[in-house]
This record gives C-alpha cells, sequence and structure tokens, in this order.
C-alpha cells in the first residue's frame, strides 16, 4: 500500500483539481458521473454489512468500531475518536451497546488508568469476519478485472480522495495495520 499512496512530497498535491496529469481536463459530465459511480459504488459496498448488522440491532458506526478495534487491539478511546471523527457522546454510546452484548471489552492502560483500550471479544471478531467476508468480495472481484494492476489504480485513487491534510496520518494506519505494507517503495 506505501507504494502507492505516498508519491509526493510534503505540501505536493499533483495536479490542479480536474485536470489529469496528461493535460486534460476532465469534463463536468465525467467528473458528476465519477461521483454517481462512487455513491452507487459506496451503496453497494455497504448494504451486506448494514443486513448483517440489522439482525443484531446495530447501525454502521458499531460496524467502524469492530472494523478498527479488530485491526488494533488495545487502541485507545481517543485513537478512535480520532479515526471515526464522531463525538465522544456517539462513540460512549456505541462502545455501551457494543460492550453490554458482549462484542468488545475494555482494559485499563497499564501507564495510565484512564485510559481504556479497547479489544474485540471473541464474538466481536466472529461479527468483524462475518461483515468483512462480502466487502472482500467485492474488492477482490472489483481488482480481478483484466485491466492490468487495477488493485494498484484503486489504492492510488482513494488514497488521493483523502484530504492532504490527512494522508500522512492514512499512510500511518495503513503501513501500521498492514506490516506487509512497511518498507515497499514509496512511488505513485
Amino acid at each position: 500500500m506505501a507504494d502507492v499512496i505516498s508519491a509526493q512530497g510534503a505540501g505536493e498535491t499533483g495536479p490542479e483539481p480536474g485536470r489529469r496529469r496528461d493535460g486534460e481536463t476532465l469534463s463536468e459530465q465525467e467528473t458528476v458521473a465519477l461521483i454517481e459511480l462512487m455513491f452507487f459504488a459506496y451503496r453497494d459496498f455497504v448494504s451486506d454489512p448494514d443486513e448483517i448488522l440489522s439482525h443484531f440491532g446495530f447501525g454502521r458506526a458499531h460496524h467502524r468500531v469492530l472494523h478498527f478495534v479488530g485491526r488494533d487491539p488495545g487502541m485507545t478511546v481517543q485513537q478512535l475518536l480520532d479515526i471515526l471523527r464522531i463525538t465522544k457522546q456517539s462513540l460512549g454510546r456505541v462502545l455501551k451497546e457494543l460492550i453490554d452484548k458482549g462484542y468488545v471489552f475494555q482494559k485499563e492502560g497499564e501507564n495510565d488508568r484512564r485510559q481504556r483500550l479497547l479489544y474485540l471479544t471473541e464474538a466481536g471478531e466472529e461479527l468483524r469476519q462475518q461483515l468483512m467476508g462480502p466487502q472482500m468480495n467485492r474488492i477482490r472481484r472489483a481488482v480481478a478485472q483484466p485491466e492490468g494492476n487495477a488493485a494498484r489504480l484503486y489504492r492510488k485513487v482513494l488514497y488521493h480522495m483523502v484530504s492532504p491534510a490527512n494522508r500522512d496520518a492514512v499512510r500511518d494506519w495503513i503501513e501500521k495495520a498492514n506490516p506487509d505494507a512497511k518498507g515497499t517503495e514509496r512511488r505513485g
């Protein structure tokens, strides 16, 4: 992943918005079509997990908590707030439900007892895997297209949709959560 997401230097943002690297301008119609495609892709990407979550009385916020806590066991509540960018009250409600229903547990920090470190229970990890399965299938099916290295292109496009101010944090998260990405040559 790192090979795709950190090609540009600090502060460099690439071509001006709407202009491709080859100098051609993306038309308004092409841009709107891409926006709509993103909406439809997202709708379908979350539809399978939404269906599974509905059986538990959970929503997308629960899904995100399960995903990120499962990817970084022992993360703090503050780290999760930084990733999700939701209010403490919203996260508190979601965490309480997940804890009460036996999907997440928390422990005091070893160095700072005020810290709450978050972990998935066995049931939480099973649910996370169940939610991720259909999404993994969609991604694998999409990148298996014969147009070359689709996975690299998709990573690059998605990375550059992240606000430039947040890209370093996103890159750091991805490299931390995906040890295979560390040390990979960084290119655009």
